[in-house]
């Protein structure tokens, strides 16, 4: 091969490296755009206060995951060189670092104490975990259960077998995901609870002589048709939790949303603090169970009033539901 021809081979196989390259720089930059720009979809809601549209709702239940496409993304633009989307990039990882921050007051109360009592919340998916949800009853002996999605085989199950250390319940029958029943150790007055798809009883409970407002929450999940009934039910607990700031109050269930939800924020913008983060475990994740806490949401709450203080909070894992139980140890203190 003459000098020529040598040089000639050594240009093209140049052009061929800086070619594949090039194109696998194109092909970086095109993967981190389309990474930011849904992510920017999701945080720019997020950071407008608004659930939006399907799939956003859906979407911002995992907001913190977010993290990861965009620290994808970012690595991309890097290894690309593309400047501008790394700066892109950053600032969407400093906004979700910053919306992952707990949500809502958290100061403790002034009054004295003047009752202990625990509360448990689960939902029993159609029933299908009442068997597992008994004997986590019997073991933690919580004075307070909110069961969501007990059906009539469950709430007959609930009857037989904790009658004795629950005497007094509040409970809307339902087929399916229908049915919902409150048991407590403390008496109850009955109320009108809160009106929904899905049964919401409510009740006033007499503990150690102090009344305490007790409201079980489970609106319709966010699916996709059904937004503004979802938005429509939170905001109906809301109302509730606005109704009456002199009384104490939880408010316990299974609400389909989490504190990145704007609809679930108005909740809290009412006074009520939400328990696991006054306990410390505020993004334990209870949804889906499967996967949960390494991947999930927390959606099943216990919000307290302004007069509750949180010792602990622990997460349960009962078979055949798809939903982790949440029981938080609670004082309840006079007002100062």
């Amino acid at each position: 091969m003459d000098t020529a021809a040598a040089e000639r081979t050594a240009t093209g196989d140049a052009r061929e490296r800086r070619g594949g390259r090039g194109t696998r720089r194109r092909a970086g930059i095109r993967c981190a755009g389309l990474l930011f720009a849904a992510v920017s979809v999701v945080v720019g809601f997020r950071a407008a206060d608004s659930d939006g549209v399907t799939p956003v709702p859906q979407l911002l239940a995992f907001l913190p995951w977010l993290l990861v496409p965009a620290g994808l993304g970012l690595l991309l633009t890097l290894l690309a060189r593309w400047w501008a989307g790394a700066g892109w990039g950053v600032v969407l990882l400093a906004l979700l670092a910053w919306f992952a921050e707990p949500y809502g007051t958290a100061g403790a109360p002034g009054g004295r104490p003047v009752a202990e009592l625990r509360v448990l919340t689960s939902n029993v998916e159609f029933g299908q975990g009442t068997g597992s949800l008994v004997a986590a009853v019997r073991r933690e002996e919580p004075d307070l259960v909110f069961v969501q999605e007990c059906e009539y085989t469950c709430d007959a199950a609930l009857r037989r077998d904790l009658a004795d250390a629950y005497p007094h319940r509040r409970a809307v029958a339902g087929g399916g995901s229908e049915g919902s029943v409150v048991l407590s150790r403390f008496p109850l007055r009955g109320t009108d609870g809160v009106p929904g798809t899905m049964g919401m009883p409510g009740a006033v409970a007499d503990v150690r002589g102090h009344a305490v407002r007790l409201q079980l929450a489970h609106p319709m999940p966010p699916l996709p048709g059904q937004v503004d009934l979802w938005r429509g039910e939170l905001a109906a607990l809301r109302d509730f939790a606005a109704g009456d700031r002199d009384t104490p109050t939880i408010l316990a269930g299974d609400f389909n949303a989490s504190q990145d939800h704007a609809a679930f924020r108005r909740v809290l913008d009412t006074g009520l603090r939400d328990a696991a983060r006054l306990a410390g475990a505020g993004r334990t994740a209870t949804w889906p169970a499967p996967i949960a806490p390494a991947f999930g949401a927390q959606i099943d709450h216990v919000l307290v009033s302004e007069e509750f203080s949180a010792r602990r909070a622990r997460f349960l894992d009962l078979a055949h539901t798809d939903h982790r139980s949440l029981v938080v140890d609670l004082t309840l203190h006079l007002r100062s």
